[in-house]
């Protein structure tokens, strides 16, 4: 192979997995849903050699399961999963802080560009534009995570990110967007930073991981509640309830959101 097919090679390989992670984050490809190589390369009008990379690439970043005989599927995160990244992400970030001098370097440079990401992300959410939200709202953090001077904490941040959007995305299609769901802070956070004013901004940031983990809860109750209006009604119709011989059926995820991813 000649360096130039190489190059081009990779190029597509990456703009295909861009492409089908837009895909999934817009919730064009919901999760569960199943595919293989061949319908990729063809619905793209490339060879399977990209495609096939490009896939293993998201499935290394968690947002596609594999399967040997069946192919690929987008991932279906459940609200443990959620609750658990919110809790990575908080641990690492709490972590950061710790000792900032060595692990983060805010550059006055960089702020014009996260500030104009905030305002619009915050825009976005008022305005109910989840595309547009998403898009911000991850350029946002990525952004913010050139501040972090271990670039394996800010890559494995941003993945977090991204996974927490696929979980949230069909979510917030169903019920809409509302205080009560979205994290309206970066701006707030954004000058915090801006003055240097490292206790304002780790109480913006554990402001930020209560506000998902809080939406956690409620999406537990809510299955759970789910979980007793099955069983209420598979004990009325003398189906499928505690003690019955056929174990009642899963609830399917709520479809609630919880920002901010």
């Amino acid at each position: 192979m000649s360096p130039s097919a190489g190059v081009t090679r990779n190029t597509l390989r990456q703009q295909i997995a861009d492409a089908l992670r837009d895909e999934v984050l817009a919730g064009r490809l919901p999760p569960g849903r199943e595919f293989t190589v061949k319908q990729i390369a063809e619905q793209y009008g490339v060879s399977a050699t990209p495609v096939r990379e490009a896939l293993f690439d998201l499935s290394a970043q968690g947002l596609l399961a594999s399967d040997q005989h069946r192919g690929f599927q987008v991932r279906e995160f459940t609200v443990a999963d959620y609750r658990a990244m919110a809790e990575a992400r908080a641990l690492v970030v709490e972590g950061l802080f710790r000792n900032p001098a060595e692990r983060v370097a805010v550059r006055p440079e960089g702020l014009a560009s996260i500030r104009r990401r905030a305002a619009e992300a915050v825009r976005a959410a008022k305005g109910g534009d989840l595309d547009v939200l998403i898009g911000y709202d991850l350029r946002f953090w990525r952004e913010l995570g050139q501040f972090v001077l271990n670039p394996y904490i800010a890559d494995f941040l941003t993945r977090l990110r991204v996974q927490a959007w696929v979980f949230a995305v069909h979510r917030l299609r169903r019920d809409g967007m509302d205080e009560n769901v979205l994290w309206f802070g970066h701006e707030e956070l954004v000058e915090a930073i801006a003055r240097g004013d490292r206790e304002q901004v780790h109480a913006a940031m554990c402001s930020y991981y209560a506000h998902a983990l809080a939406w956690a809860d409620r999406l537990e109750a809510r299955e759970a509640e789910g979980d007793g209006e099955q069983n209420a009604e598979g004990n009325a119709d003398g189906s499928a309830g505690p003690g019955s011989a056929v174990p009642p059926q899963s609830p399917q995820p709520p479809e609630s959101p919880g920002h901010c991813a």
